[in-house]
Formats: structure tokens, sequence, C-alpha cells
């Protein structure tokens, strides 16, 4: 489903208080620097009289190629000159240049007639914006993460690991997950009981790539087949979530896998959106309160196949950090 055009022109509106807020501050550093540094206005001055003599002498016949390659000269020797300036006060080379908080797009929204990937993350953040998802990371995020809450007494049989060692070598893995991310294809599984710190670890891996600019988009099981099925079926009534953008967006977390309604229409809809981003190489963060054996006979072999060959499969266990935290004296 596209953008409509009140959802369109919203974004647009995004970048127009964008390049305002940047020409501002270009304005403002201008104004300083001329305060410190009278001179740099008239060397601007003399390059920008000297830009438009330039100009005219390449569209003149009467002028020659000498008189253009001294033109050039006089640029760069006032281009010189002018970052000569700004270092006697500490100021660099660039720092008068046009402001981009997109250097693709230059806050344009476009690059060569299409989408830019800063264009899709507004689209996402703006189609999203009910789903909580920021106001969830400001708790839970690497910052608050917590080992406290993991038992390192306890060894659990199938891995020879205390809670409290296991969690250390997911936490491992998902900072890993978080460093490589541009560089680096991966998913991710986690699987364990309710309370053992799955949704957690999704939400701080969403904070830390979300603050680096990457478009996320976080659902539960039930929201992301029910939004497939607002899609398809008229009756069902409308979803806020547009199922196109499971496939754009940079990651995508579907948690509590497992609590939907088991249907052959939901499990072709999951495979479809699975397969798709392993074909893009777009990564998914799955969670699950299912053990891998569960999973394998819930699901189609071929979903099944997809998360083992393709995901690294993170077991959680412990205690229930939920209870234990609203037992905890405050």
């Amino acid at each position: 489903m596209p953008l409509s055009n009140t959802q369109h022109e919203s974004i647009m509106r995004i970048y127009d208080d964008i390049r305002t807020a940047n020409r501002h501050i270009q304005q403002e550093r201008y104004d300083e620097v001329i305060s410190l540094c009278p001179q740099i206005a008239d060397i601007d001055s003399s390059i920008i009289d000297i830009s438009m003599a330039n100009a005219r002498a390449r569209i003149s016949s009467d002028s020659s190629d000498s008189t253009a390659d001294e033109l050039d000269s006089a640029l760069q020797t006032l281009r010189l000159k002018r970052a000569s300036a700004l270092a006697s006060i500490g100021k660099p080379a660039d720092y008068l240049d046009d402001i981009y908080t997109c250097p693709y797009c230059k806050d344009s929204g476009y690059v060569n007639g299409n989408r830019c990937i800063c264009f899709n993350k507004k689209a996402i953040d703006l189609i999203y914006k009910d789903s909580n998802l920021k106001n969830i990371t400001n708790n839970e995020n690497f910052d608050t993460f917590s080992l406290k809450w993991y038992n390192n007494t306890d060894v659990d049989p199938a891995t020879g690991l205390t809670p409290y060692n296991n969690m250390q070598k997911v936490l491992n893995v998902c900072h890993e997950f978080v460093d490589n991310f541009d560089n680096t294809f991966s998913n991710l599984l986690f699987i364990g009981q309710t309370g053992v710190g799955k949704t957690f670890l999704s939400n701080c891996i969403a904070k830390a790539l979300m603050d680096s600019c990457h478009s996320i988009i976080y659902l539960t099981a039930g929201e992301f087949f029910d939004a497939f099925k607002s899609g398809d079926y008229k009756d069902y009534g409308e979803s806020r979530f547009d199922t196109s953008f499971f496939l754009e967006c940079d990651l995508l977390i579907i948690d509590d896998l497992g609590t939907e309604n088991g249907s052959s229409y939901n499990f072709s809809n999951l495979f479809y959106v699975i397969n798709e981003r392993m074909l893009r190489r777009k990564s998914v963060i799955i969670s699950s309160n299912l053990e891998m054996p569960d999973i394998e006979s819930r699901y189609s072999q071929r979903i099944f196949s997809r998360l083992v060959s393709a995901y690294s499969i993170l077991r959680l266990f412990g205690d229930d950090i939920r209870c234990m935290k609203r037992l905890s004296p405050r």
C-alpha cells in the first residue's frame, strides 16, 4: 500500500523543516565567523564576482581558454585564502559549507528520482508512530540492561551454563549484531520462557539501530498477522500497519511468535516475509516462547528450514524477571 498524498506531504514538510533548520545553523556560523574575521566577507564577495566572470567566460565565444584558466587560478587562490582565514580563528575549511542532515539526498528525500533511505525511514516512523517502540526503548536499551537478574549458581544441563553466563554470551551476540549491522547480513531467533529477556533484548537492539538512523518495525505476532488480514479481507477491518514496509525496513522484529492462531494463511505470509527479506538480505529478529521442536511441529518445514539455516538461535533461560522486578523492594 503506497503512502497517501497526506502522508507524503507530511514527510516533505519534515524535509522543509530540516532544510530551514540547517540554513539557520549555517547563517549563525557565518555571522559568528564574520564577527571574528571580517576579512572573510570580502573574500566571499570576490569569490562570487570571479565565479560569475568565470561562468560568463566559459559561455562566451569571445573569451580565450587562457582567460578561463586565469579565473580558475584566481578562484583557487581565494579559496585557499578563505581556508587560511578560517583556520586563523580555529574553524575547519568546510565550516561554512552547506549543511545536510542526509548526505545522500541532501535533504530532498530523493536520489536520482528514487526515494532515499532516509525517506523510507521517515515513512516508517510516520506510519508506525502508534507502535510506541520509541517510548519503550527509552527504558529498555543496552544502558539499562542488567545481568543482576540472572542466576549465576544453577547450571543448565543442556548448555552447561548458568543463566548469567549464558546471557553474557547472548549479550555479546546482540552487540555484534548491532556493530556489524551495515556490513554483515544476519538474523536472530530468541527462544525461551516468558520473562527471561527476549523482548527486552529486541528493544535494546532496536534502540541502538534507531539511534544510528536505521528504520525499525516492531510488531507482536498478532499485529503482524492481522495486518495481512486487513489488507486481504475488507470485512476484517483496517490495520494501521502497512505490510509493504515489512519488506522495506532495515530491521523487522516479530515478538511472541507462536501466540497467533495457527493457519496455513498465517504461515504462508510468515514464510513470504522471511524468505523475501532473506533474498533482499534484510535482517529479522524473532522471539518465541516455543522451543525448537515445537517450532518445527507448528510451522511448515519451509519456515523451520529458513530459521535453522539463516538465523542465530539464542536460547534464554532463567527465572521470570518480570515477576522478580514486581516482587523486588523499590
